[in-house]
C-alpha cells in the first residue's frame, strides 16, 4: 500500500507534457521535451537527520517509517509514479547558459489532499542528464542550509518552497567549498523539497531559445491550466494576464526579501520560480550590518550583481527574459513592455510604503522619503545590525535615550561610533516629530512593527554553528534552531541568546561571511 494512501497521486506534469525519448542519467542535450525520466541513486545507508512535523501533517503522514525513508532518500519511488528531472535553460550572471536542467534534483511525483497540492523533489539524489559533468549529489552542509532557510522563510511570511526532511545518504561526497583548489570529503545528504510546482523562468527560456514554439506553448498552457486557472482558458489575452501575475508575485517576493534582509545570492533566471516563490537556497545570506552592496556569493564578489540593494533591479531583468521567452506566443512587444513598466513604476512606491511600515508609520507625508533615505545612509555608515535595529525601534520613546540602543546595534567600536552620534540624534528628533502626527498609540505602533520586523532570522553564523554540530553527529542545535525559526516574530524569552549581533569570530569565517554555490 502506498505511504500516501490519504492523498491522490496526480503526475500531471509527466502526463501532460512531452518526455525525453531516452531514459537514464547519461549526459545529453534534450530537445522537444520538458523532462527526462531518471531514477535517484540508491544511498549507501540512509538515516534521518530531521523531519518537519508540520510538513508531515500537510502531506497526511504521521511519521517516517521504513517505506517513507526509502522514498525521501531515493532508495525507492512513490508507488505508481516515475521519477524525473526537468529540462530548462537560464541566464547565469547575466549570460545565456544554454541547457541547464535539474542537475542534482529529481522529482518524485505530485500528491494532492485536502491541504493542497504538493510536488516532491529530492535535492542531492544523484546524476541526471542535466548534471553537466557533476555527480548530482549534495552534502550535509548545504542541505542543512536549504532545509532550515526554506522553513524559516515560510514562517517569516515570504513565498518559498518548503522542505520535508534531511537524510544522510551514508556516502561521502567530494567538494571544494570555495572553488580554490582545496577539495575535501563531506557527508552526503538529501533534502526532500516540497512545492506546488518547481517550474522556473528557465523552463520557458530553453524552448524560446531553441525556437521550439510547440513545446513552449504546451508548457505555458499546462502552467496556466494547473496553477493559474483562475485566469481562464489559455489564449493570447490570458498569456498576458499570466505574465502580469508572475510579475506581481515576483515583486511581492522581492519586497519581502528586502523587508527581512534576505540576500538570495544567485538570482539566475533558472533560480526564479514561476509561482513567485523563493527557490534554490544556495549561497544565500542575511544582512547583519546594513550594507546594500553585500553579497554572500564568492562567485559574485567582484561584480556584486546579486547584492542586496540590486535584487529589485535583477528581478525586473529576469522578468524581462521571461517576457522575451513568452513573446513568440503573444507577438506584440508593447503589452509586455507595459507590464514590465508596471513593475518598475510600482516597486519604488511599494518599497517606500514597506519601509514606512517598518518604522511604524501608516501613511505617507511629504518628507517621509528623505526620512527613510537618511536612516538607511546612517545605518550603512555606522554599521547598524538591521534585524536588531528595527526590532528595537518598536520600543522607541523620545523620553528615553535611544542612542544607547543604537550604539548597541552597531558593529563599530565605541570611539568610532562617536562620529555618528550627532547625525543619529538629529534623525531621532525628526522621527519623534513624525510619530507625533502618526495617530497611533505607542502600543499599537509596537504591535504593528513587531509583526513585520522579525526578532529572529537565520543568521549566517547560527547556520554554521548548526552545521558544525551536525558534522559531529549532534543534531540538538538543529532541532533548537528549527523550532526558533517557526516563530520569528515572537519574543521567545528562552531563546534570547539568538537575538544578538554577529560575533567577531564569524566576520571573516567561511560559511558565515563567504559562501559559494558548492553543495
Amino acid at each position: 500500500m502506498s505511504v500516501f494512501k490519504e492523498s491522490t497521486l496526480n503526475n500531471t506534469f509527466t502526463n501532460s507534457l512531452p518526455a525525453d525519448k531516452v531514459e537514464g542519467p547519461e549526459r545529453r542535450q534534450v530537445f522537444e521535451a520538458c523532462f527526462s525520466y531518471v531514477n535517484p541513486t540508491s544511498p549507501k545507508k540512509a538515516s534521518v537527520v530531521h523531519v518537519s512535523q508540520e510538513m508531515l501533517s500537510q502531506l497526511k503522514l504521521t511519521n517516517v517509517d521504513n517505506e517513507l525513508l526509502e522514498i525521501i532518500s531515493g532508495a525507492s519511488s512513490i508507488e505508481n509514479s516515475k521519477p524525473y528531472a526537468m529540462c530548462y535553460g537560464g541566464h547565469q550572471f547575466g549570460n545565456w547558459a544554454g541547457q541547464l536542467g535539474d542537475g542534482r534534483a529529481i522529482n518524485l511525483g505530485e500528491v494532492e489532499n485536502e491541504n493542497g497540492r504538493f510536488s516532491l523533489q529530492l535535492k542531492g539524489a544523484g546524476q541526471t542528464p542535466y548534471s553537466r559533468g557533476a555527480d548530482g549529489l549534495a552534502v550535509l552542509r548545504s542541505s542543512i542550509r536549504e532545509y532550515l532557510c526554506s522553513e524559516a522563510m515560510f514562517h517569516l511570511g515570504v513565498a518559498t518552497t518548503r522542505a520535508l526532511s534531511i537524510v544522510l545518504s551514508g556516502d561521502e561526497v567530494m567538494r571544494d567549498v570555495l572553488y580554490n583548489g582545496n577539495p575535501a570529503l563531506e557527508k552526503g545528504a538529501i533534502v526532500c523539497r516540497v512545492s506546488e510546482s518547481f517550474i522556473r523562468f528557465g523552463n520557458f527560456e530553453i524552448f524560446a531559445a531553441r525556437r521550439d514554439k510547440v513545446t513552449l506553448q504546451k508548457l505555458v498552457d499546462y502552467t496556466i491550466t494547473n496553477y493559474y486557472n483562475h485566469l481562464g482558458k489559455p489564449s493570447k489575452d490570458v498569456y498576458l494576464k499570466f505574465f502580469q501575475e508572475v510579475v506581481d508575485r515576483t515583486k511581492e517576493m522581492i519586497l519581502n526579501w528586502q523587508r527581512v534582509g534576505f540576500v538570495h545570492g544567485v538570482m539566475n533566471t533558472d533560480n526564479m520560480s514561476i509561482l513567485g516563490q523563493t527557490i534554490d537556497y544556495g549561497p544565500y545570506g542575511w544582512l547583519e550590518d546594513y550594507d546594500p552592496n553585500w553579497t554572500p556569493n564568492t562567485t559574485d564578489a567582484q561584480n556584486r550583481r546579486y547584492r542586496y540593494g540590486n535584487q529589485p533591479s535583477i528581478g525586473l531583468w529576469n522578468l524581462t527574459q521571461l517576457a522575451n521567452a513568452l513573446y513568440s506566443l503573444i507577438e506584440e512587444v508593447e503589452p509586455l513592455q507595459d507590464i514590465l513598466r508596471s513593475y518598475k513604476n510600482s516597486f519604488e512606491g511599494d518599497y517606500l510604503k514597506m519601509m514606512l511600515n517598518k518604522i511604524g508609520l501608516q501613511s505617507l507625508e511629504e518628507n517621509d522619503q528623505s526620512l527613510i533615505e537618511d536612516l538607511q545612509q546612517l545605518m550603512e555608515s555606522s554599521e547598524i545590525d538591521m534585524t536588531m535595529f528595527f526590532r528595537h525601534l518598536s520600543n522607541f520613546d523620545e523620553k528615553v535615550n535611544f542612542l544607547a540602543t543604537i550604539k548597541m546595534c552597531s558593529y563599530k567600536n565605541e570611539n568610532d561610533f562617536l562620529d555618528f552620534e550627532g547625525q543619529w540624534t538629529l534623525w531621532l528628533s525628526k522621527y519623534a516629530e513624525r510619530l507625533a502626527s502618526n495617530f497611533l498609540s505607542s502600543k499599537e505602533r509596537k504591535l504593528n512593527m513587531d509583526a513585520i520586523n522579525p526578532k529572529y532570522v537565520l543568521r549566517n553564523y547560527i547556520a554554521q554553528l548548526v552545521i558544525d554540530d551536525a558534522d559531529k553527529g549532534d543534531y540538538t542545535l538543529l532541532k533548537e534552531i528549527f523550532e526558533l525559526l517557526k516563530n520569528p516574530y515572537d519574543e521567545q524569552p528562552h531563546m534570547e541568546k539568538w537575538f544578538a549581533k554577529r560575533p567577531d569570530w564569524a566576520k571573516d569565517r567561511v560559511g558565515c561571511s563567504m559562501l559559494s554555490c558548492s553543495s
